[in-house]
């Protein structure tokens, strides 16, 4: 599998992994940072030759899965992910290998009623720490992963 940093065209792609409207997907693009996985046979294939780096925009493959974050002054926020579970976990490694450099925390909002999603971030090694607030009046969860501690809150 490999991650590359989202462009604007994967966005239908992403919204339909989402299920998010297009245009909020684009936004993210522009105003976040987001990562696509897409299959190394996917990747490969639209490539003009061998040289070529998996990860060139000029062609992308269909995301096999996402992830959004960005970084606020007391932690890294994922805001959105989708994907099967292997997908999941090793797109979570995107912002907790940045909150890593800069001596930061992750932390993630799941709802309550999505099981393979809090599982998915379960298994990546957050912790759940609390509730988180309500989205159209569904239950969250909050979890938390601090790099420098293996997963425990600080």
């Amino acid at each position: 599998m490999h991650v590359r940093d989202a462009v604007e065209a994967d966005a239908e792609a992403v919204a339909a992994l989402a299920s998010r409207p297009v245009d909020a997907v684009r936004d993210a693009v522009h105003e976040r940072s987001v990562r696509v996985a897409v299959r190394e046979s996917d990747a490969a294939a639209g490539l003009p030759d061998d040289t070529s780096d998996p990860g060139d925009p000029t062609e992308p493959s269909d995301p096999a899965g996402y992830v959004a974050f960005d970084a606020r002054p007391d932690a890294v926020h994922v805001t959105g992910f989708a994907g099967d579970p292997e997908t999941v976990e090793r797109l979570l490694a995107e912002p907790v290998r940045f909150a890593e450099r800069e001596g930061m925390v992750v932390e993630i909002v799941v709802e309550e009623t999505a099981s393979g999603q809090r599982d998915a971030v379960e298994r990546a090694g957050f912790s759940a720490v609390g509730s988180g607030p309500r989205f159209e009046g569904t239950p969250t969860v909050r979890y938390r992963l601090d790099p420098a501690t293996d997963g425990s809150e600080t």
